[in-house]
């Protein structure tokens, strides 16, 4: 009976049930509730500010741990918002229908001044309101889109055509349509970002389900054929075949590119690829297409997993640090794509159990998730992936640890999982 001696996993070798989930989901909440204020304060002296008739140069967005208008608080308004689904929790749900809400308030008072003076007018988010990249806009709109989906009670008609408007019409692309970086500087010049048209694969998040979510929201057809555009052209240039995963960063004209194989970039492609597959219809000629680069893509992220459950920060070299943020984005869109039938429970779910067990092990008492690479540039060299810092204020890992943990609590009402001969494997429908 020696196959039966009880081995000592680091991490528990087992599906987590719904409560205990959600005790990890909790305190990720509770640290994000009480560190996200929803508040406006005087700039000049700190004051709060109850109420805005009219826009204010003096008013300004609380401080807090992260910003309310960043492209990582998409992903978290989402997150929140997928949580409350999955627990019937609806404090997450109203953690995001708040801060919509406010952001709306301050678009309908703070836009008009912004159209007149974009170089010089004040508003408390600008950046959103005058977008200058696809990191201003993209997400954002993403979970605009989403929680008018689902129905919630707020007027996102101005937002929408702010950040839809900039990913779908605005934004440099190449001359095939690729969303790219690097174009013209508005100065006679070109931006290097880090070189003129550049592809960053981060991009296929931060453009293409928004692009998608506008099909549904437009009606027009044309930005569902857009979205499986973006999906193909971007596979065509950095997707890996033999490996299975995608390179960083595609820079057009070159010969040659480094294939720095980095896992959250890796993450924001295949979750891109899920939501995707969320709003485009079946009979759309692309649809097989995309599902098909996502089970290939799933395929390959499978094959570099640690024993232990995380991804390394460079996918394929196990000598680089284990990372929190793109292990949590990979449990997530691998269990919604095994909700959805994309892939095989029986191949998929244990890895996704293992997954978010590890996951789970990095949220700290406090509800701060541990092991996040922060902001990452576009690199050549091996070094800069390596030695990228990591941190608990780095906002990359809060949404997809929501978004992974609800989509887990799915899966796992869905299918039962457990030991099978002393190995954990799907064990049948519930």
């Amino acid at each position: 009976m020696l196959h039966a001696l009880a081995v000592n996993y680091d991490n528990p070798y087992r599906a987590m049930d719904a409560t205990e989930v959600k005790a990890v989901l909790d305190r990720v909440f509770a640290y994000l509730d009480a560190s996200t204020p929803a508040q406006l304060v005087s700039k000049t002296n700190g004051t709060p500010i109850a109420r805005l008739d009219k826009a204010d140069p003096d008013a300004v967005l609380k401080p807090g741990d992260f910003r309310l208008t960043s492209y990582e608080w998409g992903v978290t308004y989402a997150g929140m918002l997928a949580a409350g689904a999955a627990t019937g929790d609806a404090r997450y749900t109203d953690y995001t229908v708040r801060r919509h809400r406010l952001l709306a308030e301050l678009t309908r008072l703070y836009l008009p001044a912004v159209k007149a003076d974009p170089a010089n007018a004040q508003a408390p988010i600008k950046s959103f309101l005058n977008p200058h990249a696809l990191d201003d806009a993209g997400a954002l709109c993403m979970s605009f889109l989403k929680a008018e989906n689902l129905g919630v009670g707020v007027d996102y008609s101005q937002m929408v055509d702010v950040c839809g408007s900039f990913v779908t019409q605005k934004e440099y692309r190449l001359k095939d349509g690729t969303l790219a970086r690097g174009g013209p500087d508005g100065k006679g010049g070109v931006k290097m970002r880090p070189l003129p048209d550049t592809l960053w694969l981060d991009d296929m998040f931060m453009g293409v389900p928004t692009i998608a979510l506008m099909g549904k929201h437009t009606g027009n057809a044309k930005h569902y054929d857009d979205a499986v555009n973006q999906v193909l052209q971007f596979s065509k240039r950095m997707f890996n075949p033999k490996l299975g995963i995608y390179m960083h960063g595609y820079v057009e004209g070159m010969k040659d590119h480094p294939e720095m194989h980095w896992a959250r970039a890796n993450g924001w492609a295949i979750m891109a690829m899920v939501e995707v597959l969320e709003v485009l219809p079946k009979s759309h000629k692309g649809y097989q297409a995309v599902e098909a680069q996502l089970r290939a893509h799933a395929r390959g992220l499978a094959s570099f997993q640690d024993k232990d459950g995380l991804w390394h920060q460079l996918i394929d070299r196990p000598d680089s640090y284990l990372e929190t943020s793109a292990s949590a984005i990979y449990a997530y869109a691998l269990a919604r794509a095994v909700n959805r039938g994309y892939l095989d429970k029986e191949m998929y779910g244990p890895m996704i159990n293992l997954a978010w067990n590890a996951v789970a092990g990095k949220v700290n008492a406090k509800g701060e998730i541990e092991g996040i690479c922060v902001g990452t540039g576009m690199a050549f060299d091996p070094a800069f992936y390596y030695y990228r810092p990591v941190s608990v204020r780095a906002a990359h890992g809060y949404g997809p640890v929501l978004l992974a943990g609800a989509e887990v609590i799915e899966m796992n009402r869905r299918y039962r999982f457990g030991l099978n001969d002393s190995g954990f494997m799907y064990q049948g429908q519930r």
